[in-house]
This record gives structure tokens, C-alpha cells and sequence, in this order.
């Protein structure tokens, strides 16, 4: 958040006298993205400055662009495609294209008409189940379980987690990083993962994480 405040005044002063070179509009492509993801925390009366509309989100425009390149916004904190989890709010790279492209357009407002109606998208993080167990480095299974949802304990840079099965399978089950304590969200697996007994769950580097059934 500081960095966007930091942002800001290049960013308005930057586009005084942008041109439009691109058919993407806030009303009929951003704005649908923008309430999906961010609706949650950027809103009247939540915890970051509101973007809901053109007029709060245009000022702000090179410093969303950089933000969600670079993947930090919205916050989640893992590496895609190394698992896969139902609560996942990040953007993907064609909605991050979508963003990218209309702010190098000149992030033109559009037709009005074209807005979404109804209201944003609250996403409230899901109860990730009935904890069985901890993990920092590696842990060894005595007895059967369903893996749900994993819950990192504080801040983490970056850690891998695996999870590899009696007969020598390997499961690769969360990457995270830079994952900040403060969001306060679990990583609810969409497809939750059979632990036979002997199975070794290993992360590396180590990182404290809860585990949920």
C-alpha cells in the first residue's frame, strides 16, 4: 500500500495528456475484473483506498499496472500452478494482459452503459477445516489423513511444500511466496490430498504451516 501512495502523484500527473491507442475500456473490461478481485478490500468503508470506479481507480492506473505485473496485488502469496486451491483470488495472466494493455492504452473510461450492475465481490476466507498437525521442516504421518488446507503461521519469503507418499510419489501441494501473515488466508486445496499413513510431508526451506483435514 505504501508503494501505491508513493505512486500516485507521478501516476496522476502522468496521464494529463495520455493517448488512446487501445479498444479496452474500464466500463466494458477492467471494471468486471477489478470488482471480482479487488472488490473486497478496495471499497468505501474496507481496509485499502476505494478502485471501484473510473474516477477513484484512472489516478491510480500505472501504479495498478506495475502492482499486479509484478503480481502483488491482489495479495495471495503462492506460485501458480503448483497446486491448486479453490479460494484463489489472483489474477491470471489474461486478466493481468487486460489491465496492462488498457493502461498503456491511456486507460480509456468508455460507455457507461457497459458497467456491471449489482454489487462487487466479497470474498471472506473460507474455514479451512479441523487441524490434524504441524509441519516446519518435515513430517512423517503415523496414520492416514485427507489434507484440505494449509495454513502458513507467519511471513514467508518463499517455501516449498511437498508431499511424498509410501510408494514414492511426489505431490506437490503449495509454493509459497511471499506470503505476508496479515492476510490471515488458508490455502484450501480445490482437490483435497489422500495421506496414507507413512506419508512425509517436507517443506524447504523450512516454514511453520498448520495442516487441515
Amino acid at each position: 500500500m505504501r508503494r501505491l501512495l508513493a505512486i500516485l502523484p507521478l501516476a496522476a500527473a502522468a496521464f494529463g495528456h495520455d493517448t488512446i491507442s487501445t479498444k479496452l475500456t474500464w466500463s466494458r473490461d477492467v471494471s468486471r475484473i477489478v470488482w471480482k478481485r479487488c472488490g473486497s478490500c478496495h471499497r468505501e468503508g474496507a481496509s485499502a483506498m476505494p478502485l471501484l470506479n473510473y474516477d477513484d481507480a484512472r489516478p491510480w492506473a500505472k501504479a495498478i499496472k506495475e502492482e499486479v505485473l509484478e503480481r502483488r496485488m491482489p495479495p495471495w502469496g503462492a506460485v501458480k500452478g503448483f497446486g491448486d486451491f479453490s479460494n484463489d483470488q489472483s489474477l491470471t495472466q489474461e486478466e493481468i494482459t487486460v489491465i496492462a494493455d488498457w493502461v498503456e492504452g491511456g486507460a480509456p473510461a468508455g460507455d457507461p452503459n457497459l458497467l456491471p450492475y449489482g454489487r462487487p465481490a466479497v470474498v471472506t476466507a473460507p474455514a479451512p477445516g479441523q487441524i490434524f498437525g504441524k509441519v516446519r521442516s518435515e513430517l512423517k504421518l503415523d496414520k492416514a489423513y485427507t489434507l484440505r488446507a494449509l495454513q502458513p503461521e507467519s511471513d514467508v519469503e518463499e517455501a516449498q511444500v511437498t508431499a511424498t507418499l509410501p510408494d514414492g510419489r511426489v505431490e506437490p501441494v503449495l509454493f509459497l511466496r511471499g506470503y505476508r501473515s496479515k492476510w490471515k488466508h488458508p490455502f484450501v486445496l480445490r482437490k483435497p490430498i489422500e495421506l496414507p499413513a507413512g506419508s512425509v510431508l517436507r517443506v524447504e526451506p523450512p516454514a511453520s504451516l498448520a495442516l487441515y483435514r
